[in-house]
């Protein structure tokens, strides 16, 4: 049994999308920080997914064989609305997935990671695939949408029903803040003029233990302390506020033999940790748990950078992948 590190490209998204990095570049800066594993989102990064050129094919091949990088996880999306008109039917999303799935295969990868509210009827017909092509497909579970969103529900009753070593879950650490990141907050206070006594209010929450979602009632309207002082203004700020969840570990027990892989979210690295998760008090969980497998690096707060700042994006992965690398060694030798 071995926890392992890998990062998501999703974290290195502006050097990408901006020209800063390209493919290769990234890989060169994996190898040389001696990164295990990669998370790849191929409709961010490889043309015309999931049906891209031989020559784009090749291309990954010659990364592969030269970085040594391995492929552990590709990033799928269920793109419903592609029509403008209607919805997908099931049809089209089954074989939509079922694409992703051979792509996956070609490219060297054994598990897609589902994005949240992807919904359960696509298990069964999937799996003669996934077994065909040895890919596992897991459902993320993330805040905001987790294990209370009746979507999730059904996926993970579903799951549970087939019992399948080929579908499973994706656990996002966004579901285990202690406190709201600090890149959020500044941000949403300095750029977009946020009330500090919003700010104040959600972060006193974490320090009762509680998350965001204790700003809203049954029916998700806000409780009428955060109403008196909340405008118009604030409202981007408290509709993703929400997003940041306290959840306990031991939620996840009895869904240990069907986690596939871990998110392990980063907003801001601040001297040596991470600002709003505990990843030593995670990681030995995982440890005391014996989960066997990989733990990605995800970096979201390059949507939260100050604007004139620099974009960190290169610093701050390379410093939470040192310190997962460091509390692993701590606890498994």
């Amino acid at each position: 049994m071995a926890i392992k590190t890998c990062v998501s490209l999703y974290s290195l998204q502006d050097e990408y999308m901006n020209k800063r990095m390209t493919l290769e570049d990234i890989m060169k800066y994996l190898a040389e920080h001696k990164v295990e594993g990669l998370e790849l989102l191929p409709d961010q990064m490889i043309h015309n997914t999931p049906h891209p050129s031989e020559e784009s094919l090749k291309h990954w091949d010659y990364l592969m064989e030269t970085y040594k990088i391995k492929p552990v996880c590709s990033d799928v999306f269920l793109n419903t609305n592609l029509y403008n008109n209607r919805t997908l039917t099931k049809r089209e999303c089954i074989d939509l997935l079922i694409d992703e799935i051979k792509l996956a295969h070609r490219m060297g990868f054994h598990l897609i990671r589902l994005v949240s509210m992807v919904p359960a009827f696509v298990i069964e017909p999937l799996l003669p695939y996934a077994e065909k092509y040895d890919v596992a497909f897991a459902l993320e579970i993330h805040a905001g949408m987790s294990f209370g969103i009746p979507e999730t529900r059904g996926f993970i009753e579903e799951m549970v029903r087939v019992d399948s070593p080929y579908c499973g879950l994706v656990v996002d650490a966004g579901i285990f803040c202690h406190r709201i990141p600090r890149v959020y907050n500044d941000y949403n206070m300095k750029v977009l003029g946020t009330n500090p006594k919003v700010v104040e209010y959600f972060n006193s929450l974490f320090d009762k233990g509680l998350d965001g979602t204790h700003a809203f009632d049954e029916q998700h309207n806000m409780k009428p302390e955060l109403a008196a002082i909340a405008t118009e203004k604030d409202m981007p700020y408290i509709m993703l506020a929400d997003g940041y969840e306290n959840t306990p570990y031991e939620t996840l027990d009895k869904y240990m033999k069907y986690i596939k892989h871990f998110h392990f979210k980063l907003w801001e690295m601040a001297d040596g940790e991470e600002y709003s998760v505990d990843y030593k008090g995670l990681l030995q969980y995982l440890h005391d748990h014996d989960y066997d497998g990989y733990v990605s690096t995800e970096y979201e707060g390059n949507r939260w950078i100050l604007p004139g700042h620099p974009m960190v994006e290169k610093e701050q992965v390379a410093a939470h992948q040192e310190m997962l690398r460091r509390y692993i060694q701590e606890m498994e030798g």
